[in-house]
């Protein structure tokens, strides 16, 4: 079979679904729709925090047009939540935030709707609002949810009043590391909130059966967590919602719990008609989630070569109004807040608290972004203080091979060091200082190291070989524009050793699809990719099994072939898969299916070695690196920092697709370049002050770098598929504080805030120069 081209693991074809982008036939929530289909649009709260004493819709009910309206009470008591069960599916008896939503309207049109969504009127008993994580700490605070110990919690929580949840890992001896460092620095740091702005908003569509039984196409990143969600919230049987996925525009966080698809399911139950939302982008910043913002005290001894002897890290974040999956993100934050690196004496501990505004949840980085950035802007203060290079002083106390993660975790590849050595020969680190900067300019180079997990909870994978020796792939994990289809697909054809083209990829279904937790913590090339190996392992031993008895030999001596073929090592005798699935579907043994399903089962704490409470992952690992080298030019009169150029060198196992490992490098670093400079959520008190795209300033492609240099460093995972880890969040991780360094490098001083905007940095630079 000499000169077919398998497009196997290593190769960068083309993305299976590129032909529909380009050309515009991908079809998405708006594309779709349903015979007689009703438009449904949102009713928002306009307060934070108060008691709904009830609802005037009659004003909503007169417009022509309009076919149902439903509040609070015409929706069941159930409540969800990924780690604490606190939300309804729309505001019932409460508000919790400025924007909730608090009625739904269905209408033949979607201006109707949203005509009438105006004219709903709701009666409040305004309460305090709580409106930061001080302020819901405070003795006396008005209590946001004031059944919070009876709410069902999937993990050990430690919770009560306001905060929801409370997390501590202890390593060593604390006291005595600092007591035996030379050197020891303490800092604040603080992050603001990011919107996630995925480029198609959040929408769904619903339609019923006769039998009552619904069908929900949403965009998402999982449509297992959509129909627990949905069924918890309107406490119907799962079996009763089948739930689907379109092509998805992005989601990095924002769609992986629920949005609206409670609200449209409960409307198309009352109708008994098709039913379709689209938020649009104000309302999407507003009733949806956003990064955390954190604030963080880290303190680290060092003794004078540089060995870290301790670090503490203490974090508060704003929880928002319910938990959503901001308990993860504050025990994920703790569990890599010592970064890459030996330290042995060490405590990392934090509190979530409720307030009246909107979810934070989760987005690309998952909490360690925002500890990254106080950890490696205090090494980089910590080597100015020794007299060292920021890059030597990380050199000095890198995490080696064979060694453990904070708390005890297994790392079975790593990469690190590599990706330090090509970063810094790459960029030419060793002579950053001989770079010039044009008139008016300052020139800075600075580095941060970073680390992220890729292993975490359950998936599966089903193959099926067809009549014709092709064969479908099902696997329930969704391609939100990653690419996961293409690299899935590429694995599956180069485990059976076929062309790609001769794999088919079914799109996920409730139904028919194995289970996959989502598409979220860089998961799916390492968790669903050991998943599409193993069922190809058993499509392999069932395709011999057949081989074995047409070619009248042993199975041992049988071996795959490229091109999908069975022979026998050392012969020419071969059949095919076309012959061996006719066989099997006709004449013996029935037809060809191989299935395998597994969940990341590695501990996340070794309990000899570790002191921890209010852990919300027991089993998280396998951990993918990096070193991020950026170059800045700061404006001496305005503070404006723009990035020159950039060197990521990530450890990702083994690249299935470069060239999608490439856009995941580029795009992470894009994005980590607005938390870094531009991008911030403000609220006016309660209300969010800036929802829309004329006052959140998000990088475009004027302010991004041409020279993003992606470094592919391949330490492989030994159970790994191929090798393989994640790189969806990697490169991003390290960004906000590669770029901190460089503008502290260029003007003599760190910005401990986020975003560095221009008026921060020039404060900072005329903070200097008053003080010599």
């Amino acid at each position: 079979m000499d000169g077919i081209d398998m497009q196997g693991v290593g190769s960068s074809p083309h993305r299976l679904e590129i032909m529909e982008k380009v050309t515009g036939s991908a079809e998405y929530i708006a594309d779709l729709s349903r015979p007689n289909m009703l438009h449904a649009a949102i009713t928002q709260s306009t307060v934070a925090h108060a008691k709904i004493l009830g609802y005037d819709i009659s004003d909503a009910m007169a417009v022509p047009g309009v076919v149902c309206v439903l509040t609070g009470e015409d929706f069941p008591d159930g409540r969800m939540g990924a780690f604490i069960k606190d939300e309804h599916a729309i505001a019932k008896d409460k508000i919790r935030y400025f924007g909730e939503p608090v009625a739904v309207v269905a209408a033949e049109t979607e201006a109707i709707a949203r005509e009438a969504a105006k004219r709903v009127i709701v009666k409040y008993e305004e309460l305090p609002a709580i409106l930061s994580p001080e302020e819901g700490l405070a003795e006396g605070a008005a209590i946001i949810h004031e059944d919070l110990d009876s709410y069902i919690k999937v993990f050990p929580a430690i919770s009560s009043g306001n905060m929801a949840s409370y997390t501590e890992l202890n390593e060593g001896d604390l006291e005595a590391g600092f007591a035996e460092a030379d050197l020891v620095v303490e800092g604040t740091y603080d992050t603001a909130p990011q919107a996630h702005l995925a480029i198609e908003p959040c929408g769904a569509l619903a339609d019923i059966d006769k039998q009552g039984r619904v069908t929900l196409w949403s965009a998402n990143q999982s449509v297992f967590r959509v129909q627990a969600n949905v069924c918890e919230s309107l406490m119907m049987p799962m079996g009763k919602l089948r739930c689907l996925t379109p092509r998805v525009g992005g989601g990095f966080g924002n769609k992986m719990e629920p949005h609206i698809q409670p609200l449209v399911v409960r409307m198309t139950q009352a109708t008994k008609r098709p039913v379709k939302m689209i938020l649009n982008r104000e309302e999407d910043f507003e009733c949806v989630r956003a990064r955390h913002p954190f604030k963080v005290r880290c303190k680290t001894g060092v003794k004078k070569d540089g060995t870290i002897t301790a670090r503490e890290v203490e974090v508060l974040l704003d929880c928002g109004a319910f938990g959503d999956d901001s308990p993860g993100v504050l025990g994920y934050s703790l569990l890599m807040s010592l970064g890459p690196y030996r330290i042995p004496n060490s405590k990392a501990s934090g509190k979530l608290v409720y307030t009246n505004k909107l979810r934070f949840g989760a987005f690309r980085g998952f909490g360690n972004p925002q500890v990254a950035f106080a950890g490696e802007t205090q090494l980089d203060q910590i080597a100015e203080k020794l007299g060292m290079d920021p890059l030597d002083l990380r050199q000095k106390n890198l995490i080696q091979p064979g060694d453990v993660w904070f708390g005890g975790g297994q790392v079975a590849s790593n990469g690190l060091q590599e990706c330090v050595d090509k970063a810094r020969a790459a960029s030419d680190w060793d002579n950053r200082k001989s770079r010039t900067a044009p008139k008016g300019k300052r020139r800075g180079t600075g580095v941060a190291l970073s680390a992220h997990i890729s292993g975490l909870l359950g998936t599966g994978a089903i193959i099926r070989v067809f009549e014709d020796g092709s064969v479908a792939l099902n696997t329930g994990a969704v391609d939100i524009g990653q690419g996961s289809d293409t690299v899935l697909s590429q694995m599956c054809a180069e485990a059976l050793k076929i062309p790609l083209e001769k794999v088919s990829l079914a799109s996920p279904d409730t139904d028919g699809s194995p289970y996959n937790w989502g598409t979220t913590a860089s998961r799916v090339t390492y968790t669903t990719g050991r998943a599409v190996v193993g069922a190809a392992a058993e499509v392999e031993k069932q395709l011999k099994e057949h081989a074995a008895q047409m070619l009248e030999c042993s199975e041992m001596d049988l071996e795959l072939r490229p091109g999908g073929i069975v022979g026998v090592s050392g012969s020419d005798k071969e059949v095919s898969f076309h012959q061996i699935s006719l066989r099997a579907h006709w004449a013996a043994g029935g037809p060809i299916v191989g299935h395998h399903t597994w969940v990341f089962n590695q501990p996340t704490i070794d309990p000899k070695r570790a002191v921890c409470s209010g852990i919300p992952f027991p089993q998280v690992g396998v951990f993918s690196f990096g070193c991020l080298i950026v170059d800045t030019l700061t404006d001496e009169a305005s503070g404006k920092t723009e990035v020159a150029e950039a060197w990521s060198a990530v450890d990702v196992g083994k690249a299935i697709n470069p060239s999608s490992v490439e856009g995941q490098i580029v795009g992470g670093f894009v994005q980590g370049m607005g938390f870094a400079l531009t991008e911030e959520m403000v609220w006016d008190g309660p209300k969010l002050a800036n929802p829309t795209l004329l006052d959140y300033k998000v990088p475009t492609t004027l302010d991004t770098p041409y020279n993003i240099h992606s470094i592919i460093v391949e330490a492989a995972e030994p159970d790994g598929p191929f090798g393989a880890k994640g790189a969806g969040e990697i490169g991003l991780v390290a960004v906000p504080a590669a770029i901190a360094n460089a503008i502290a490098d260029a003007i003599g001083g760190h910005v401990h805030s986020l975003p560095m905007k221009p008026e921060k940095v020039l404060n900072k630079m005329l903070e200097i120069e008053d003080a010599t």
